[in-house]
């Protein structure tokens, strides 16, 4: 195929030291730049590092760069540009202007070049996780004009436009079209209305439409359940939800397979626990999610003291649907005996500021997002971190569970450890689990070499 065009939420290449995980983001990053690793349903895969290794105790890491790893500009990549790029990371900020936890995973890491392909990471505790961090990150440089579209990857940018338009063109002898036209259109709507006049090929994130979307069979469709968690953080600090009775009930008390039913569009699966059924851990779990037990919950509530007013906060979107699945939550709430009052944040940014400031009420609707299980546990988890997401929830045994995953160095033996904080953070959870959306793209039928990642990252082949 000579041109492919294909319409997105965003257009964007974010500075170097940014990470993300915008789908619309994500699709760009992953044609014009590499992840140092590939990450496949919670475990790591070669990519611009094409093989690792470490010391038999975990703490001493190498890894090495494919030997024919070249920048758009004509620059070979070599470990000096990696250990700069992940020092730009551990020293910047996310859009929410919050530093990123990435600079106290790697506090105490020593990283180095020996010569222009090893990377050695160094640390003073077993670091196995490190391929999950590593995984998040994209190589990538500024050009001339100080722009951030230099990679590695199967496609150079030959014209960009922030917000608006991309044109790629084909780096090498690759599958898949020479060229592709990427295009910005914010609402699902019109992405939808442009494959169907013809102005695009292939459209994405078409799960947020307005309505209910019918399935056009004169197009081709494709369809991932994402690693994104919806889920409501519980005041594990003060309030009725520092009662693990509290917090339990109210799982059995929002109907999440109604949720995704009836406000999803159908477009979502209920969760069992902290993490989607894709990351590390959690197919060998292999958990249902809690059972809606509207009786059970009232059981459970009348062991604890319920007479005060639950203050649920919401944001207006991030995600999507808020204002709505907090409604829905609300009445369910209140139909086993909690009284409840909705409290919406029209700032987005500032909500989760706030949230990270510990200024949530009882519980606050948000995204978890990371694909990295060790990532949501340190960062939202762990009462021995006590990072900038935790809630206060504190479980003596779950801390040394994770703290027995982290110190896990094989692939098997992570996914055994993190199972198992998984199986625990399911019988005693700190959080309001709902759904996990599902990402949907169309295309016109004649094209083929089009997929879904759990990402919600749109692959061209």
């Amino acid at each position: 195929m000579e041109t492919l065009t294909i319409s997105l939420e965003k257009v964007d290449f974010l500075p170097p030291n940014r990470v993300t995980d915008d789908t619309s983001v994500l699709t760009l990053k992953n044609l014009v730049f590499e992840p140092l690793l590939k990450w496949e349903s919670g475990f790591a895969r070669p990519a611009l590092f094409e093989s690792w290794g470490h010391s038999a105790d975990g703490r001493d890491w190498h890894f090495v760069i494919r030997d024919d790893a070249i920048f758009h500009d004509g620059k070979p990549a070599v470990a000096d540009d990696i250990v700069g790029f992940v020092r730009d990371i551990l020293g910047a900020v996310d859009t929410f202007g919050m530093k990123w936890s990435y600079a106290r995973y790697l506090a105490n890491a020593r990283i180095t070049a020996e010569g222009d392909r090893v990377v050695r990471v160094e640390n003073p505790e077993p670091i196995a996780d490190i391929l999950d961090i590593f995984s998040e990150f994209y190589i990538c440089r500024l050009d001339q004009q100080g722009l951030p579209v230099l990679g590695t990857g199967r496609y150079r940018v030959v014209e960009f436009e922030a917000g608006k338009r991309a044109v790629l063109e084909k780096a090498g002898e690759w599958s898949g079209p020479r060229r592709i036209v990427a295009f910005a259109q914010r609402h699902a709507d019109a992405r939808y209305e442009a494959l169907r006049l013809g102005t695009a090929d292939a459209v994405l994130n078409l799960e947020r439409t307005d309505e209910r979307i019918i399935f056009d069979e004169n197009f081709a469709w494709g369809k991932a359940v994402n690693t994104l968690s919806v889920m409501y953080y519980l005041n594990c600090q003060q309030g009725i939800f520092r009662s693990p009775e509290a917090r339990l009930a109210v799982n059995h008390a929002v109907d999440t397979a109604l949720v995704a039913e009836e406000i999803f569009h159908g477009l979502a699966v209920p969760s069992s626990t902290i993490v989607s059924p894709f990351h590390l851990g959690a197919a060998r779990a292999n958990l249902a999610p809690i059972a809606y037990d509207p009786a059970r919950a009232r059981q459970l509530l009348d062991q604890v003291d319920a007479s005060e007013t639950v203050r649920l906060r919401t944001p207006t979107f991030m995600p999507e649907r808020a204002p709505e699945v907090s409604r829905f939550v609300a009445a369910a709430l209140e139909a086993v005996g909690l009284k409840v009052e909705i409290e919406t944040e029209l700032d987005r940014p500032e909500y989760a500021r706030q949230i990270g400031r510990k200024e949530m009420g009882d519980m606050a609707i948000f995204d978890s997002s990371p694909h990295s299980t060790y990532r949501i546990l340190n960062d939202k988890i762990s009462s021995k971190t006590k990072a900038v997401w935790w809630q206060g929830y504190d479980d003596p045994q779950i801390e040394r569970l994770i703290e027995a995953a982290n110190r896990a160095i094989d692939d098997d033996a992570r996914d055994r450890a993190y199972a198992r904080c998984l199986s625990r953070l399911h019988q005693n959870p700190p959080w309001l689990y709902l759904v996990h959306p599902v990402d949907v793209f169309a295309a016109r039928k004649d094209i083929g070499g089009l997929s879904i990642d759990h990402k919600g990252t749109l692959n061209i082949y």
